[in-house]
Formats: C-alpha cells, sequence, structure tokens
C-alpha cells in the first residue's frame, strides 16, 4: 500500500511524517517549502493481535504488515505553472494507491499558515483544484489522441465515451473518484492514472483537545459531503511527543488522555478502510506474519499473496479465528474445540484469521 501524503506548506507535515515514521528524517522547520525531494518510508503497521499470535506460537520472528508513506514536495496556489517542479511532482505520485491530504485545523501563533489564515476547507479547495487541473490538462489529450480510433473501434469509442463523460464533471471542480461511473467504465481510466481518481483520505491536524471529535462533525468542519471519502483527526504534536516513548509508556500516555490507540493507528487503519484491505496471519514457530489482502478476496487469492504458485495449486484451507487460537493455546487445542474449520476455494477470508493452506503436488 502506497499513501502519498500531501499537504500546504506550515501545516507541521514533517512533524507528523517523523512520528509516524518514528524517526527524524524529515527536515521540520517553521517555514515553508522545506520540503522537495520526497521521503519515503516503510512503516509497520502496529496489531496487538500479532504480538498475541507470536506469543501463543512462541515464534521466533514476528513480520507485521506494512504501508509505504510518501513524504513529497509542498503544493501551493498555481503550484502546476512552475513547470519544472510539477512535473517532478507528477512523476513521484502517480502510482500511489491513496492520498492523503492533511489540512490545518490547529490554532498556533508561531506556525506562520501560507494563507495567514486558518481556513481547512480553503486548504482542501487549493490543493484539489491543482490536482483537477493536471486531470483535465491529461483528460483532454486522451480525448484529442483518441478520438480518430474511437470512429472505427469500438473499444476506443467506449473509451471516448467515458473521458467525455468525466471531463466536464471533473472541470466543475468535483474530483473523479466521486463521478458516478461503473466498475467497467472505470478499467478506460487506469491507463491515464489521473490524481483524482485514487482514495482520498482527509486528515484534520487538530488541537489535543478535539481529538475525540465526531467523524460527522469532523466531516461538517472539512467540507466533505461524500460519505466514501474518509476523514481522520489527528493531532501532530501529539504524536510527536510520544516518538521516544516505549510501548508501555505510549500506553500510559494515551490512558492519561483518554485516548485508546494513537492518532497514527487510526490513520493508517483508516488508509486501508479507504482501499477496502485487510490482513490475515500465519503463525507457527518458525515466523508469525500478517499478509494484506482485499475484504472480498477467497482463500486461493490469499493464498497467491505468499506465492503466485499457490493460488494454482491450492486445495483447502485450515482457518482458525485469532481470539481461539490465542485463547485455546495453540491449534492442536483448537483442534479438540471444533474451532478450526477446513475451508475449500469459495471460502471469503475475513479478518484477524490464521490460516494453513494446503496444495497439490
Amino acid at each position: 500500500m502506497k499513501i502519498w501524503i500531501v499537504w500546504l506548506p506550515n501545516v507541521w507535515k514533517s512533524t507528523l511524517f517523523n512520528a509516524l515514521t518514528k524517526s527524524y528524517s524529515a527536515d521540520a522547520q517553521n517555514f515553508p517549502f522545506c520540503t522537495i525531494e520526497p521521503n519515503v518510508w516503510i512503516v509497520n503497521v502496529n496489531d496487538e493481535r500479532l504480538d498475541k499470535i507470536a506469543v501463543t506460537s512462541k515464534t521466533q520472528k514476528i513480520i507485521p504488515a506494512t504501508a509505504e508513506f510518501i513524504d513529497i514536495a509542498w503544493i501551493v496556489e498555481w503550484a502546476s505553472k512552475w513547470e519544472w517542479l510539477w512535473n517532478k511532482f507528477l512523476a513521484n505520485i502517480r502510482e500511489v494507491n491513496v492520498i492523503l491530504q492533511v489540512v490545518r485545523v490547529f490554532e498556533n501563533k508561531d506556525i506562520t499558515h501560507v494563507s495567514w489564515v486558518i481556513d481547512p476547507k480553503s486548504d482542501i479547495e487549493i490543493i484539489n483544484s491543482e490536482l483537477i487541473l493536471a486531470d483535465i490538462e491529461t483528460l483532454e489529450k486522451r480525448i484529442a489522441s483518441n478520438s480518430r480510433k474511437a470512429r472505427w473501434d469500438k473499444d476506443a469509442e467506449n473509451a471516448q465515451k467515458v473521458y467525455e463523460k468525466l471531463l466536464p464533471y471533473i472541470s466543475s471542480w468535483e474530483l473523479a473518484i466521486t463521478c458516478p461511473l461503473t466498475e467497467e467504465e472505470r478499467e478506460y481510466l487506469k491507463d491515464l492514472h489521473l490524481l483524482t481518481n485514487k482514495e482520498f483520505v482527509y486528515v484534520a491536524n487538530v488541537n489535543e483537545d478535539m481529538m475525540d471529535i465526531s467523524t460527522w462533525e469532523l466531516r461538517d468542519l472539512l467540507g466533505i459531503k461524500d460519505e466514501n471519502i474518509k476523514v481522520c483527526p489527528i493531532c501532530a504534536k501529539l504524536e510527536a511527543d510520544m516518538i521516544d516513548m516505549s510501548k508501555e509508556e505510549r500506553k500510559m500516555f494515551l490512558e492519561d488522555m483518554w485516548l485508546i490507540s494513537t492518532g497514527i493507528d487510526n490513520l493508517i487503519k483508516t488508509a486501508y478502510d479507504a482501499l477496502w484491505l485487510q490482513y490475515y496471519f500465519t503463525s507457527w514457530e518458525k515466523e508469525t506474519r500478517a499478509w494484506t489482502i482485499h475484504k472480498w478476496d477467497k482463500a486461493p487469492q490469499a493464498a497467491w499473496v505468499i506465492h503466485t504458485d499457490f493460488e494454482k495449486w491450492f486445495i483447502k484451507a485450515d482457518v482458525v479465528n485469532w481470539k481461539d487460537f490465542v485463547e485455546l493455546w495453540w491449534w492442536a487445542p483448537a483442534r479438540e474445540a471444533w474451532k478450526v474449520k477446513l475451508e475449500g476455494k469459495e471460502y471469503v477470508v475475513q479478518d484477524g484469521d490464521i490460516m494453513i493452506f494446503k496444495f497439490s503436488s
């Protein structure tokens, strides 16, 4: 999962990125345009289930699920006019899965806002307008180059209809991902790599006393009407304070703040949900590991994630819920309690399943 983090200058982007990666790799300073080259980091997905499963299996090695976060150069109004930087910017983000847009909600007189006023709705409009302008240019070029072929090629004709349907929609300053297209129609957009046809997650960088804000209040604050677009609050300052804490210290700190999990954990979970991703586990003495799959994937597809040949040679899979596995302490007791099920090719894998695959030779 590749996640692109985009923001206007001075929303504490580098501070949040440092907290996200639990490092000090980003150059955090109080002036705009600090980051030009992209920072890229592979982040482990924190999940207490994995630790509990590993204890049960007496595992030698733990491998969590991961996400790749990319912190790319700033966006400002009319950024698309800065051709040298804009082209470099676009090249960095074409292949990402999720656009994670962080907007500033917190007040701090010592941190200069690029527009001199805290207005998250306006910030979102500025960023989205630059992305939409890039998509309009891409669509216009494709419509022009595809028009002649569309006269005699049925597939090209169908694609042209989708392009011409989408162009006026995004020209009204709407994201391509919110356009009411069918899955079949969206197939024609894949090779365009439109920026606004990716999944969006809006993250509000709030003050500490706003961490308990409800989803509907946050949507209203950010002006997000489409319920399919995810929103998430986070306090970068709070996350930065926890960078050097141990797991135990972090847990106590969160309890004092009346919080269950960190904003970073919530952010990663929200990104997973936006892409309809989940993970299942494999576990034995040598290794306990989390494997990322889509929520609708069946057992053979889950096996493919481990090795491409496993889907082809799949026969059956032993499946147990992670809670049953931990409570009953290992596979044998779980089988005796009838908690392990033998599932076939049509089994839809559930989040938190622990699986052993059986193959033909």
